[in-house]
């Protein structure tokens, strides 16, 4: 028996319509829009009074005419099917195959918002992540199961450093099956070719499912876009045992479009124009990174974001900081210089990154040089700025080997370009390269156990060149 046909739509407001005289319907219920040239419009119930409810139409209202068209509520919520099948595959932000491809045979249709991960269940992020940039692995690891959101800039190369995370980021410690899921929200046509065709081009497609929302698709679609990503990487994670990778970009326009919704629904602004309930959106959304006990998968999520202005203060940044364990911030200043990745390593954090490092896991050396490495380059960033006001002279010859230290921490640890794949290893060896160019007794956060070891071998080794 088909659902009762209502024709009693009393509003049109942008993507917004109100059914009056409706019964036995629900919250978040599903809907199709019959207009008379045939046409069939997909919707979703985002509030109920009484005999009255508001929908909101994936496809925008353009062209209803109130009084001719009809509308039924479907019984259920929005689904994604899901299946192993989903990797290598593109799909648009309703679900659908994008790349010319069949469609998925699914194993299951799985509810968009997902299941709360009890907080009984959860285990604690303990493996690293390697991402091969080493201002990330060295200097502020990603454990798997965390959350670790890039706060970047307009026209700042955020794009191309999650195509090289997706296509670099690997479990070293485990043999399970690691795979990314990438969301892009509000993107130009150009950025979702240069996905498409960077993850082709490498092989990265292979193990990657894409959602791409483009900037002209409906505003409705791009608050779906990152829970259809979320919840194919639930069921590739705890139903399938993968290590999953969640990157979403961008979340300032996903943010955007929610402001645009809450306007037409008449609520009442919080800051900046944004709706009151902006934190609780985005935790819903966040908080489904983590790993389950018992299960051997897990999701972690790099979410990007563009603050306007370059204000970490906006509502976005400030909201995200609060729900995710850190911060990887990107600098103007040295975008400017030509350092690539521009990751301002000072303000950036990881809360985790203590957890993943160390002895079996990435190296025994790994905290140790870390906190040397960053509490040298505070120094020569000062010593550099006091250079600036009172000139080189100044500066005690210890300061300006700091400023030395700087800026070639900047050339060859920061700077590493976007092809540029580094072990962590590699990246540990880098760190200890440059940690010479000051005197031992400068390096007091290292155990002289690691210096004997790093430090002076590479002394010994020089000498004998």
């Amino acid at each position: 028996m088909l659902p009762k046909e209502y024709s009693t739509i009393s509003n049109l407001s942008g993507p917004l319509m109100v059914v009056d005289k409706i019964t036995d319907v629900r919250y978040d219920e599903l809907a199709e829009i019959r207009l008379t040239t045939g046409e069939r419009r997909r919707g979703r119930v985002l509030e109920i009074t009484e005999d009255r409810a508001l929908v909101q139409v994936y496809e925008g209202s353009t062209g209803i005419d109130a009084d001719t068209t009809k509308i039924r509520f479907l019984g259920d919520v929005l689904k994604l099917p899901v299946s192993k099948g989903m990797l290598g595959r593109i799909f648009n932000g309703r679900g659908v195959p994008i790349d010319g491809g069949a469609d998925i045979i699914p194993d299951d249709y799985l509810d968009v918002n997902g299941n709360p991960m009890n907080p009984y269940s959860r285990d604690y992020p303990s493996e690293f992540i390697q991402t091969g940039i080493s201002t990330i692995d060295g200097m502020n690891p990603l454990v798997r199961g965390q959350k670790l959101p890039i706060f970047s800039g307009s026209g700042m190369p955020h794009n191309r450093m999650a195509a090289q995370i997706a296509r670099q980021s690997t479990v070293i410690s485990s043999h399970a099956a690691f795979a990314v899921v990438f969301a892009a929200m509000g993107i130009t046509f150009e950025e979702a070719s240069f996905f498409m065709e960077d993850f082709r081009k490498t092989g990265a497609l292979e193990r990657t499912v894409m959602f791409v929302n483009l900037a002209d698709d409906p505003a409705i679609e791009r608050i779906a876009t990152p829970r259809l990503a979320l919840t194919c990487a639930e069921y590739l994670a705890f139903e399938n045992d993968m290590h999953v990778l969640v990157i979403l970009t961008d979340l300032t326009n996903y943010c955007e479009a929610l402001r645009e919704i809450s306007a037409a629904r008449k609520e009442v602004p919080g800051r900046r124009g944004y709706p009151g309930y902006l934190y609780t959106d985005l935790a819903t959304m966040y908080e489904r990174a983590g790993r389950l006990r018992g299960k051997s998968g897990s999701i972690t999520q790099f979410p990007i974001l563009t603050m306007p202005e370059d204000d970490k203060t906006h509502p976005i940044p400030d909201l995200t900081g609060y729900i995710t364990e850190g911060q990887i911030i990107l600098s103007r200043e040295l975008y400017r210089k030509g350092v690539l990745p521009p990751i301002d390593v000072l303000p950036s954090l990881s809360r985790l990154k203590d957890k993943g490092i160390g002895k079996g896991k990435t190296r025994e050396d790994h905290a140790n040089t870390m906190n040397q490495l960053f509490a040298a380059y505070a120094r020569g960033k000062e010593a550099k700025e006091l250079a600036v006001i009172l000139g080189d002279a100044a500066l005690s010859d210890v300061d300006k080997l700091y400023a030395r230290f700087a800026d070639a921490f900047e050339k060859e640890y920061v700077s590493q370009g976007q092809d540029d794949d580094r072990p962590i290893e590699e990246t540990l060896q880098v760190g200890w390269k440059l940690l010479k160019i000051l005197p031992r007794a400068e390096l007091k956060r290292i155990k002289d156990e690691f210096l004997d070891i790093y430090y002076e071998s590479e002394e010994l080794e020089q000498m004998g060149r």
